[in-house]
């Protein structure tokens, strides 16, 4: 792999104001980059400008507001004049059994991870457009990919849309000189767990699965096997390599885990060949 010396670049990064945004925030300031940092409540990244002053910029930005996005790129540019790497990071986890969960959560998760990553990428083409150039940085997860527990089911749906929607725009945006890179992190020791909405189930049907699902969920919190800081320098070394990977799993319980998804399509599609091939009209 080729990685490119790197130049002062500009990043927009969304939701910075903890867990993995947070952190490469801190990363990419600390090598000197120049660093828009986003969040609901703009006093949440304030301490970011007062510690790099001039090349950190605190912007307020909802994500599932299309205006505060566009104002938000708005302010990337009139501080810096361009923008080279948007990290769509905002989300969070909304847990339980699906026939459990209310619907204005279920349309809450949705509008956060879904439509607000498309708000983010919408607000962010017009400028790598007219630059011929940039990169879209997609924070999904393993579970965009192989879901590893039950009671995963909204929240995977909401990475699996967003990685099929980054794996489309790369392809519109190739010619323009723009790049996309999905990234699935397996566990990160970050306070993503004290984010989420976990709804432990009523239902005793659902006990055995999404409840034993839940207990070790919140076992594992604080002890995730990886490293924040190492994730953001992963990211990093990504988006400076000559030819940069559409999808970047994290972590080895992640590159294991999608390997066996993988290698498990595989089979059913071989399997299934014969009936694959079998709905063209008889010529």
């Amino acid at each position: 792999m080729n990685v490119s010396p790197r130049t002062t670049r500009t990043w927009l990064i969304t939701g910075a104001s903890s867990g993995i945004g947070g952190t490469l925030a801190t990363t990419l300031l600390e090598r000197g980059e120049q660093v828009v940092v986003t969040a609901r409540d703009r006093e949440r990244v304030g301490e970011f400008e007062r510690r790099y002053p001039g090349r950190a910029i605190a912007a307020e930005c909802d994500v599932t507001d299309p205006a505060a996005a566009r104002a938000a790129m708005a302010a990337a540019v009139a501080a810096f004049g361009r923008v080279d790497v948007v990290v769509n990071n905002a989300g969070y986890g909304l847990f339980g059994a699906l026939e459990e969960l209310p619907d204005d959560e279920l349309r809450r998760q949705f509008e956060t991870n879904v439509f607000g990553s498309l708000n983010v990428a919408r607000a962010a083409l017009p400028q790598l457009r007219q630059q011929r150039s940039g990169h879209i940085v997609q924070i999904s997860s393993l579970e965009g990919v192989a879901p590893m527990l039950a009671g995963e089911t909204a929240y995977a749906a909401t990475k699996f849309a967003v990685e099929g929607m980054c794996e489309a725009l790369a392809k519109e945006v190739a010619h323009l000189g723009v790049r996309v890179t999905i990234v699935e992190p397996g566990p990160v020791r970050t306070d993503f767990a004290g984010g989420a909405s976990a709804k432990s189930p009523e239902i005793e049907d659902y006990d055995d699965s999404v409840g034993e699902a839940l207990r070790l969920f919140a076992q594992l919190a604080g002890n995730q096997p990886n490293d924040p800081v190492r994730v953001a320098e992963a990211i990093i070394e990504a988006v400076d390599a000559d030819q940069p990977p559409l999808r970047l799993a994290l972590g080895g319980e992640a590159a294991e885990a999608i390997r066996a998804k993988l290698d498990g399509q595989r089979r059913d599609l071989d399997a299934w060949d014969h009936l694959a091939r079998s709905t063209a009209f008889a010529s």
